[in-house]
């Protein structure tokens, strides 16, 4: 589904990827690993279109993403959720999540996927009307995914969901991640919380400095001794 081969991206004068090269197949939960600054976001940022890549190539169903504006890559069928949520505070829930399908106009389809999106996150239907500046910040994340969902994606690009929340919300946005999976979306996971991650992945990269230092199946990276030490804490 997803091929980046050789990408170099950064910001100004600040190459932050050197040469990071990765495949996501359809149907996968693939986990990005490493440390702060490693590249992660970057990396998220290059495929969604924010950030310009300075050489490589990245593709999507085999058509290339180099040079496409970031409107036209939700258009094909890629969603990024932001690192802190991002939420639009002073709108209501309701309102996040049609922001979420604003380059949609099957409004039949936009309502089943609101009712898809509930049916998801109960406590969004409960709180549609209230603004979202005064959910918690397990709520706001899952708004943040909830407005995702909304433009129908088929690759998920999801960035620390699990940032700053209690372990028992952690639990539910992961158990919520594998149900979006299971329903059909293909999910690209940058994640601080390697052990979760690689709980729920099916395979996954880690990044050092903006390069690709392991690839492997989930279950062998949770193995690896470096990856113990690095990033399970043992």
């Amino acid at each position: 589904m997803l091929a980046v081969d050789g990408l170099k991206a950064g910001y100004g004068a600040t190459t932050c990827l050197h040469g990071v090269s990765l495949q996501v197949q359809a149907g996968e939960i693939i986990a990005l690993l490493g440390a702060n600054g490693a590249g992660k976001t970057t990396t998220l940022m290059a495929i969604s279109g924010l950030v310009r890549p300075q050489a490589g190539s990245m593709a999507f169903n085999g058509a290339s993403l180099i040079g496409l504006a970031p409107e036209h890559i939700v258009e094909q069928g890629i969603s990024q959720v932001p690192e802190g949520r991002r939420i639009l505070p002073r709108l209501t829930v309701l309102e996040n999540l049609e922001l979420g399908a604003y380059r949609r106009n099957d409004r039949a389809a936009i309502r089943q996927d609101q009712e898809r999106v509930f049916a998801l996150f109960p406590v969004l239907a409960e709180r549609r009307r209230q603004l979202a500046g005064t959910l918690s910040g397990g709520e706001q994340q899952m708004l943040a995914m909830a407005r995702g969902l909304m433009a129908r994606p088929t690759l998920l690009l999801l960035d620390e969901p699990s940032l700053g929340l209690a372990p028992k919300l952690v639990l539910a946005i992961f158990e919520i991640i594998t149900r979006i999976n299971q329903d059909g979306t293909t999910i690209l996971l940058v994640e601080q919380n390697a052990y979760q991650a690689l709980r729920v992945a099916h395979r996954g990269y880690v990044l050092e400095a903006g390069r690709i230092v392991l690839a492997d199946t989930a279950a062998a990276l949770a193995r690896n001794s470096k990856v113990k030490s690095a990033y399970l804490g043992g």
